[in-house]
Order: C-alpha cells, then sequence, then structure tokens
C-alpha cells in the first residue's frame, strides 16, 4: 500500500461502496485470471489486497473446500464492502497490511495481488514479503482486468519507460525479491504476470 496508511485508508475508502458498481466490466477477468493461475484442490491462496473481494469466489472454486482462501487488505471500508456482497463466505478476510503479514513463513501456495503493485511503498521488500509466506515453488500472480495502456488512458496518462510493470522492470525486480517469473501477458483486456517462488 502507500507509506501514509491513512492516505491510501481515505482514498480506497471513500470509493468502497461504489467500487464493483464503478467497474462491472472487469469482473469476469478476475475468474479468466484465477483459471490461468494453476491453483490446485486444497491449495492455501492469499488475495492479497483484496479491496472488495472480486477474486475470491474464483478463488474459492479452484482450491475446493478443502483449499484455504484468505483475503487481506488496509482499508476496513473495502473488506466490508466484500462482507456486504456476500464473498466472505468464500474465505477469511483480515485487516492487514500486505507489507507485515501476520502469517508465518511458507504457509501458503500462492499469492493472488490484483492492482497492488502500483500501491506498494517498497515494491522489492513488499514483494519479498509475499514470498516469505508462500512455500518454495509455490506461485504469485500479478493482476489488473485490463492493460497497461488501457489502464494508462484511463487515468488520462502516458505510459512511460519508468512503468514498475513493464516487463524490463517487472522482470528484474520479482527476481530480487524471490520470485521466477513464468509468463507475462500486457494486453488491452488484461495483465498478468505469473511468477514461481523460488527455493
Amino acid at each position: 500500500m502507500s507509506e501514509d496508511h491513512t492516505h491510501v485508508q481515505e482514498f480506497f475508502g471513500a470509493r468502497a461502496d461504489g467500487w464493483d458498481r464503478k467497474f462491472p466490466e472487469d469482473g469476469p477477468a478476475f475468474g479468466t485470471a484465477v483459471a490461468e493461475f494453476g491453483l490446485r484442490p486444497g491449495d492455501r491462496v492469499l488475495d492479497a489486497g483484496c479491496g472488495t473481494g472480486r477474486a475470491l469466489t474464483a478463488l474459492r472454486a479452484a482450491v475446493g473446500p478443502s483449499g484455504k482462501v484468505l483475503g487481506a487488505d488496509l482499508t476496513p471500508q473495502m473488506l466490508a464492502a466484500a462482507q456486504r456482497a456476500g464473498r466472505a463466505a468464500e474465505g477469511v478476510l483480515l485487516l492487514a497490511d500486505v507489507a507485515r503479514l501476520p502469517l508465518r513463513d511458507g504457509v501458503l501456495d500462492a499469492v493472488f495481488a490484483a492492482g497492488l503493485i502500483a500501491h506498494l511503498p517498497d515494491p522489492e521488500a513488499n514483494l519479498r514479503e509475499l514470498a516469505r509466506v508462500v512455500r518454495p515453488g509455490g506461485r504469485l500472480a500479478i493482476f489488473h482486468p485490463i492493460g497497461r495502456a488501457a489502464l494508462a488512458a484511463r487515468h488520462g496518462r502516458e505510459l512511460t519507460p519508468d512503468d514498475l510493470r513493464a516487463e524490463p522492470n517487472l522482470r528484474p525486480l520479482l527476481a530480487r525479491s524471490g520470485w521466477d517469473v513464468i509468463s507475462y501477458a500486457d494486453e488491452d483486456a488484461r495483465f498478468l504476470v505469473l511468477a514461481v517462488r523460488g527455493s
């Protein structure tokens, strides 16, 4: 999230109630991304920065009743919106900063991170924290329901070479943080990077 947690909580808290209505076309992309993630029945997965929990239903379907689904977010209003939408039934919701997760080392099989990376105050350290809670060989998905160019257009800005999600920047960042990229897709309709935690 941001080092100024109050700012992040105010920004997302003020938008929580209308978040899903503002981006209704993004919904199906979550299910498609989770399907490509390669989760298996019984897996333990964290939705890091889960927001209103749009990925939780797909994550639950992927890991089945024997799996574990956690959703962590810094903003109470986002978690409340997830509860109102009935998504708390799909997993455990945690009010937590993904930079300091209240989880043991290696306890998870996978982390799904939608729209998160741009809000990390220290991306290398924060991605290393996600690696800490995942077993060796576990997986990470960095996702956004639209690609970099479409997202920049949505925000009225131009893409720049220093964009953290650009492949030449993201691959070495993930490598320094304990992750090996296995696929990178940046298309109009989605941004999806899959990585595996090194040993």
